[in-house]
């Protein structure tokens, strides 16, 4: 820390007695209290959340039969793992939080990893968090409105309410919500054990009536490289979150042995997990049924489980509450490490003196993700994330390779051989290139949206002579929200105040 910056803390320390820089002159900064368990819960908790329950329908009428839904399932796990394996070697490579931004910035500088935290900030993990907790409230009510669509309104509501109270949670402790994390996967991973057991039991009773033809197309179904390629993408989307321990890998107890491992846990108990699922689903449903349905494990449980078929969303509604958690934990670090590198305000890279959160990070998330609950359009946000999201996964596996070459002597705890991240760009740029023809306007308005952060970069950003009026009124603000939520920026050990110096 610097010492203006010094002078500047103990100037509002007098001006504000409750801002004590830490409490027994313990360092300000992010601390590493996630184990390996923790970690794993964040993978598993971060992919499971309301895919599985949603998404094999979308699957399905893409694919056109089930051996290829279950074909595309297998093999979105294994892409999956792949690139986590890419991932595994990035995380212990460039050990600091952040994700695809800190790599992108790393290999390419920071325009475009300015352009990757913009789409996050504005779509991405907002629309995200968004569509998860309405997943959550519309669940959780069901019960409740066993005969009707829950109310508009209360699911909103509702879903407003589970954003605020995890935001909250997420900025008093990290082992808090890393502790929800832990519960919540456990209650998913249970949820579909018993989906999983109870359709193996109906097959063991001899219901495999529709995998007899499991390869003939659905009637009226036209199979070909596009369908294919959006079926890959409903499956992926499911599998959204295999990168997501990477933002927080500065938090991360040993990181260059437990990164990996909670990488290779993880990703094959999820697939296995999801291949499982769709099997058990197929046990009792049609494919007719399950294209008619919205919400899969709901008809499987109204099916199979008769006046307890409450339980199915009520686990649901647990599930996804998890996955709100993982996504609020990993965007308040994304941001964070964004604002770090002074590309957001410098407010947002500040950590709390008390609790050791980036406070205003969460905050900001948190109330983003509240305001895209009440826009109408969330339906077509959805439609532009999925290519972003994998334009911005391409980009960080290309700087992978592109590392590989601009700095070949560089310290690689793991070093994998270059053909897994070079057959993982290949998946990528089918995943990208193939959309980009079959849904034109939808992958037209996400490469929109990734350029509207241009303007927003070279003013915000590149653009240091600023009026000082500006500079005068931004200071104010940063200064105030310091004094409002007693936050610093974050010291290593060289740099800390004593406060009593």
């Amino acid at each position: 820390m610097t010492e203006s910056l010094k002078e500047r803390v103990k100037k509002q320390e007098k001006d504000n007695p409750k801002l004590q820089v830490a409490e027994n002159n313990e360092t300000v900064k992010l601390k590493r209290k996630i184990t390996l368990l923790n970690g794993v819960a964040i993978i598993v908790g971060s992919i499971i959340g309301s895919g599985i329950f949603v998404s094999p329908k979308y699957v399905l009428v893409q694919a056109g039969s089930i051996g290829v839904a279950l074909a595309v399932w297998v093999s979105c796990g294994l892409l999956s793992l792949v690139g986590a394996l890419c991932y595994a070697e990035l995380g212990v490579t460039i050990t600091r939080s952040g994700g695809d931004y800190a790599y992108i910035l790393e290999a390419f500088g920071p325009c475009l990893a300015f352009l990757q935290l913009w789409v996050n900030l504005i779509i991405i993990r907002p629309t995200a968090q968004a569509i998860v907790a309405l997943t959550f409230a519309n669940y959780a009510l069901q019960p409740i409105f066993s005969t009707c669509d829950p109310p508009d309104t209360a699911t909103r509501l509702l879903a407003a309410l589970c954003i605020s109270s995890l935001t909250a949670i997420n900025i008093y402790s990290v082992r808090a919500a890393t502790r929800i994390q832990d519960v919540f996967t456990f209650a998913k991973l249970l949820a579909l054990s018993i989906i999983i057991i109870t359709g193996l039991i109906l097959i063991g009773k001899g219901e495999t009536e529709f995998f007899h033809d499991a390869w003939e197309n659905i009637e009226g179904s036209e199979i070909g490289a596009g369908t294919i390629s959006l079926s890959f993408y409903s499956g992926l989307f499911a599998y959204a979150g295999w990168n997501f321990l990477n933002f927080v890998t500065g938090e991360l107890i040993d990181p260059y042995k437990n990164l990996p491992r909670a990488i290779y846990i993880s990703i094959p108990i999820v697939t296995f997990v999801y291949v499982m699922t769709n099997v058990a689903y197929f046990s009792i449903i049609s494919p007719q049924e399950m294209l008619l349905s919205n919400a899969v494990a709901v008809t499987f449980g109204t099916k199979v489980f008769g006046i307890m078929a409450w339980i199915v969303p009520v686990f649901v509604s647990l599930s996804t509450f998890g996955g709100v958690n993982g996504l609020l934990f990993t965007s308040g670090r994304l941001f964070f490490i964004g604002a770090q590198e002074g590309q957001l305000p410098e407010l947002m890279s500040m950590i709390n003196c008390k609790h050791f959160t980036p406070m205003p990070a969460m905050l900001f998330t948190g109330t983003l993700s509240i305001l895209i609950l009440i826009s109408d359009d969330i339906a077509a946000l959805i439609n532009y994330m999925s290519f972003v999201q994998w334009l911005s996964v391409g980009m960080s596996i290309a700087g992978l390779v592109f590392l590989r070459y601009k700095e070949p002597d560089r310290e690689r705890p793991i070093k994998f051989p270059l053909i897994i991240p070079i057959i993982f760009l290949i998946a990528v740029a089918f995943l990208l290139v193939v959309p980009l023809y079959a849904d034109t306007k939808n992958t037209g308005m996400g490469l929109l949206f990734v350029a509207t952060g241009l303007p927003v970069y070279f003013i915000g950003v590149k653009w240091k002579n600023k009026p000082r009026v500006v500079l005068e009124f931004i200071r104010s603000l940063t200064h105030t929200g310091q004094k409002v939520w007693l936050v610093i920026p974050e010291e290593d050990e060289t740099t800390k105040i004593d406060p009593q110096s």
